[in-house]
């Protein structure tokens, strides 16, 4: 798979933190200590280290990995799949989305995470590794994540679940912290809601490695906007994903894999002594 982009640049984080904390331009200048015209040209997507500095603390984002981000200094490592895992990456109107297969390999059973904008790539890889799908969890419920439902449920029989707080018609729901299981596969379900009602984060254990398909909780390097409530998701992120072992591959609705650790050190939303979260407004 080629190398997919970052979701966010760093004007994008600046804006989902801006948004989040209910800062207008004026008064996020001010506290900054900047102009107008400044903050204007960070926000338009000419980048600037000493007023990405500036802002910074006052957006509750860390000035180190923000500014990293608008130098285009850092991209999370490689990330080589263990048997079980499929990852599928499909174009959706200006954007990619992501979607997901982790299968137990001696029994084939597997379960499907979205769709993406097409389910075709991964109908083949169903046919080539001849699995059974079980599930197809929806991370959300946001058209981008499932927009070819239908057919790969008619395709294969999968089940639809999706959180209580989020119900897909035709689908079942699920509480949180119920656990599924594809033999020697676990798949926990964790609620990350923020940028949707009931946006679930599938904590999946089995694998060669830890595995948190999040959806549109966080990306690599950013978080998902907070469409519903931005301190909710941020809170969510750090109590719920951020609390897991340090070794587990995140899997985003967007943008390329990573893991907790590169997160705890690169994301300008999280990479912060204490994890303190965004002041209530």
């Amino acid at each position: 798979m080629p190398r997919i982009p970052l979701e966010d640049n760093f004007n994008d984080v600046i804006a989902k933190a801006q948004r989040g904390l209910r800062l207008d331009d004026a008064e996020l200048a001010r506290r900054a200590g900047i102009s107008p015209s400044r903050l204007q040209m960070l926000q338009s997507g000419t980048f600037d280290e000493a007023t990405a500095r500036a802002v910074a603390p006052v957006l509750r984002l860390g000035a180190g990995p923000l500014v990293a981000l608008g130098c285009k200094a850092w991209y999370p490592e490689r990330i080589m799949p263990p048997r079980g895992f499929a990852m599928f990456n499909t174009p959706y109107e200006d954007m990619t989305v992501n979607s997901y297969l982790v299968w137990d390999p001696r029994t084939r059973l597997a379960a499907a995470f979205d769709t993406g904008a097409t389910c075709e790539p991964m109908l083949g890889a169903i046919e080539t590794e001849k699995l059974a799908v079980r599930y197809l969890f929806l991370t959300h419920t946001h058209e981008d994540h499932v927009a070819d439902t239908a057919r790969l449920v008619a395709t294969t029989g999968a089940e639809i679940f999706s959180s209580e707080r989020e119900p897909f018609p035709g689908g079942k729901i699920f509480r949180e912290n119920q656990t599924f299981h594809l033999d020697s596969i676990a798949i926990k379900t964790l609620l990350t809601c923020g940028h949707s009602p009931g946006q679930t984060t599938y904590f999946v254990t089995g694998l060669a490695w830890p595995l948190a398909i999040c959806g549109d909780s966080m990306f690599a390097s950013s978080m998902g906007g907070g469409l519903v409530s931005y301190e909710e998701q941020y809170r969510n992120n750090v109590e719920k994903i951020f609390t897991l072992p340090r070794d587990t591959v995140i899997a985003p609705g967007h943008g390329p894999l990573t893991t907790l650790a590169q997160e705890k050190k690169h994301n300008p939303f999280f990479a912060r002594s204490g994890f303190g979260g965004p002041p209530k407004t």
